[in-house]
């Protein structure tokens, strides 16, 4: 096979599509993949060195969660080159793999950051990083388990070649059914992300969750869509690749551009006093109700005229009569005096009755 316009003779026919001049959208796409991948690494080493001038400690304890949520982007871009190649035993297999396992990911680290905007945007105590970070991870872990157990029952453990051989509309069909999961996870987190915007009184989280919803809006979008033109007849298995890889890139900078960049700018800011309940505010004296009862006035007209007959000028109603009066005070020291002694008037001679 002759190797086609822009490749070197020499160079295996599955990583044509690489660099095909006759069918520029592989260029096209593996170069968007490479930019997208390049800007992932500058966004993770900047996230390690702007870990010193967060002020927040609440957003703080996000870097860990979105530096799992970076990787999972980085591996989206990478995974492109995998649906550029052409479809063979080595492909396979990790294309119906990682594709879920890197959204999950991605859509696990979103969701777990917006249960976490939840209780901020309510006043409430945060959760922790690890908290966080373990339900990023929780969540993701359930989509390698099916991914896993669909791999191993459809190779059944021998026939890595197996997705190739595979008709390409059943092939097609095992692909979004694989992703089920990944799907609930974009809903959940598109609903989480609605919580936050529209419930709770401290507005400075919601900029937070509009980012989550509007990347998942935009995700959601994406995937029907690729979904969609999947599973349509019409197209062709030809297209597949393309419309695969052509998904994989657009989400990967949906993810950058609407979250992670966004978030970025909001990384430095100080802390808003506006963000978070008064600590004290269960101390404040609180206005108290006033009593609608009948106050019985009798006695204390008593009361006063009786101080007035006295001629107590200091006399005060349902008090004692006995005040404390101001007295003048004498603040000098007192002096020592010697005890008079009992021999003063003795002489020494008996006294005769």
């Amino acid at each position: 096979m002759t190797a086609p316009r822009g490749c070197r003779s020499d160079l295996d026919s599955r990583y044509h599509k690489l660099c095909d001049l006759a069918e520029g959208w592989g260029i096209a796409l593996e170069t968007l993949a490479a930019v997208g991948a390049v800007a992932t690494v500058v966004f993770m080493f900047a996230l390690i060195f702007v870990i010193c001038k967060v002020q927040d400690s609440n957003k703080r304890k996000m870097l860990p969660t979105q530096f799992l949520f970076l990787l999972g982007v980085l591996g989206v871009f990478g995974l492109t080159f995998a649906f550029i190649i052409k479809l063979d035993g080595d492909t396979g297999p990790t294309r119906f793999f990682l594709f879920g396992v890197l959204f999950a990911i991605c859509f696990s680290c979103l969701l777990a950051h917006a249960f976490n905007l939840i209780k901020l945007v309510r006043g409430r105590k945060p959760l922790s990083w690890l908290v966080i970070l373990s339900l990023a991870v929780g969540f993701s872990l359930v989509q390698d388990v099916i991914a896993i157990e669909y791999l191993v029952l459809t190779m059944n453990r021998t026939n890595v070649n197996v997705f190739s051989e595979l008709p390409a509309p059943r092939r097609n069909e095992d692909f979004v059914m694989l992703l089920i999961y990944v799907l609930f996870l974009m809903v959940l987190t598109f609903s989480a992300s609605f919580f936050v915007i529209s419930c709770g009184s401290f507005s400075g989280w919601k900029r937070h969750g509009f980012h989550i919803g509007l990347t998942s809006f935009l995700s959601i979008a994406i995937w029907v869509t690729w979904i969609i033109l999947l599973l349509v007849p019409d197209i062709g298995p030809k297209w597949d690749d393309t419309i695969l890889s052509t998904a994989l890139v657009a989400n990967g900078w949906v993810f950058l551009a609407f979250y992670i960049l966004p978030e970025f700018r909001q990384l430095p800011r100080q802390r808003s006093p506006t963000d978070y309940p008064v600590e004290d505010a269960f101390c404040k004296p609180q206005l108290m109700k006033q009593s609608y009862g009948v106050e019985n006035r009798a006695y204390s007209q008593e009361e006063i005229t009786q101080g007035l007959e006295m001629g107590d000028g200091h006399y005060a109603p349902y008090s004692t009569h006995f005040q404390l009066q101001n007295r003048q005070k004498d603040f000098s020291i007192p002096r020592a005096h010697a005890p008079a002694s009992p021999y003063n008037n003795y002489e020494g001679r008996r006294e005769d009755s």
